[in-house]
């Protein structure tokens, strides 16, 4: 993707409020005597309470925000993920948590498509920490579909009780907060956050702490040395307890996992010298996640292999992993497409326009990955039959 180097200047709103989150970022630089460790910086810039960019009120998805995800490009993904919500239950599952229901565009299409298959007695619960997109999701149901609300329900956390559901997770992994580090004649660096003397972010460099490096050293498939002078990447040491925790949400069932991001050996490949993280303003991309905290999202791409060993570890068995393109053809999406365009003639070129998007491999046809999870489930996991690539994690 190319990056880009010019951004639009952000209004007067969205600048008083990078403004109060970066004062608080400083002053926890200052607290920490001059070096924020990289994850720190990016659960701020994130999801500082009322300042961070998921919990602020900004417009984040869709053409009026800063990206596109799936679910905005067709509501034919969603019914792609219904198919694995479908079969859950059918197997005596309860219904759908959602992380992050983004504009609300996942829900419904997943809903629509749930009823399609004649299933009509579900919950639907979105875990949504945002108070604004809470009250964006309902509303957009409520306009579109209000038949669908009787199965909608919000929460901040887990239930008293884990489900028997599914859980879908589309473009949260590579949002959880990651530690930086390079590389210096086989040396392991940790990389952070410092303030110039006029006040301004930098970044910083120092040992990398024993816990760090030891990380490090695991993941890579080389020895530090014998990486090409300061590559730099990133690792989610978050990762595990994000896994670990989803035992709160769901006791059994499917997961379905859905984001940018790579097998281990090529995410640490020595030719990935920059690292993955990546910023997005106004659809505009971009690598400099310091630049106004709390305005753009930033994102990493995420280590699959990683996420399947934390999984494993956390009880999880992984039923699946391939590309979108691959998992949304195996759910059928061409006979979806085909039908939506009888059923709208007048729209089947936009329709065929978006379907590609998601399909082809210079858009997120071979960059997004699919990855299902399950745990004391024994029923159908749609989407691997053409290809399961689940030997390269």
């Amino acid at each position: 993707m190319k990056l880009e180097t010019r951004l639009p200047d952000p209004g007067p709103e969205e600048t008083a409020v990078s403004a109060r989150l970066l004062a608080r970022i400083q002053q926890e630089i200052h607290a920490a005597e001059g070096f924020l460790p990289f994850d720190r910086f990016m659960e701020l810039a994130l999801y500082a309470p009322d300042l961070g960019y998921y919990v602020a009120g900004a417009h984040k998805f869709g053409r009026e925000g800063d990206f596109v995800t799936a679910p905005e490009l067709s509501p034919l993904f969603g019914a792609c993920l219904a198919r694995q919500c479908a079969a859950v239950l059918q197997a005596g599952g309860e219904g759908i948590i959602e992380f992050g229901g983004g504009s609300g565009r996942l829900a419904l299409s997943v809903m629509q498509a749930l009823h399609n298959l004649g299933q009509h007695d579900f919950r639907y619960a979105i875990v949504e920490l945002s108070p604004e997109l809470r009250a964006r999701q309902r509303d957009l149901i409520a306009r579109e579909a209000p038949e669908l609300l009787a199965h909608l329900e919000w929460w901040q956390g887990p239930p008293a009780t884990p489900w028997h559901a599914t859980v879908l997770a589309n473009e949260i992994l590579d949002a959880i907060p990651v530690s930086c580090f390079s590389l210096d004649e086989g040396a392991i660096l940790e990389r952070g956050v410092g303030v110039e003397v006029a006040g301004t972010l930098t970044w910083r460099t120092r040992a990398a702490p024993a816990a760090l490096a030891s990380a490090v050293e695991a993941v890579l498939p080389l020895a530090p040395a014998d990486y090409p002078p300061e590559w730099g990447s990133e690792i989610a040491l978050r990762l595990p307890a994000f896994m670990a925790d989803l035992s709160r949400f769901v006791a059994r069932g499917a997961v379905v996992l859905a984001d940018y991001g790579y097998p281990r050996a090529e995410f640490y490949h020595p030719d990935r010298a920059q690292g993955t993280l990546q910023c997005y303003y106004r659809h505009r991309v971009h690598a400099d996640p310091l630049w106004m905290p709390g305005i753009q999202d930033i994102t990493a791409a995420v280590d699959f292999t990683a996420v399947a060993e934390a999984a494993h570890e956390a009880g999880w068995t992984i039923a699946g992993f391939a590309e979108q393109a691959q998992y949304l053809m195996a759910c059928g999406i061409t006979d979806l497409l085909t039908a939506r365009m009888q059923a709208s003639p007048e729209e089947a070129e936009r329709t065929a326009r978006a379907v590609k998007r998601l399909l082809l491999p210079q858009e997120m046809g071979t960059r997004v990955k699919m990855m299902t999870l399950t745990r004391d489930y024994t029923g159908a996991v749609p989407g691997y039959d053409l290809r399961d690539a689940r030997h390269r994690l």
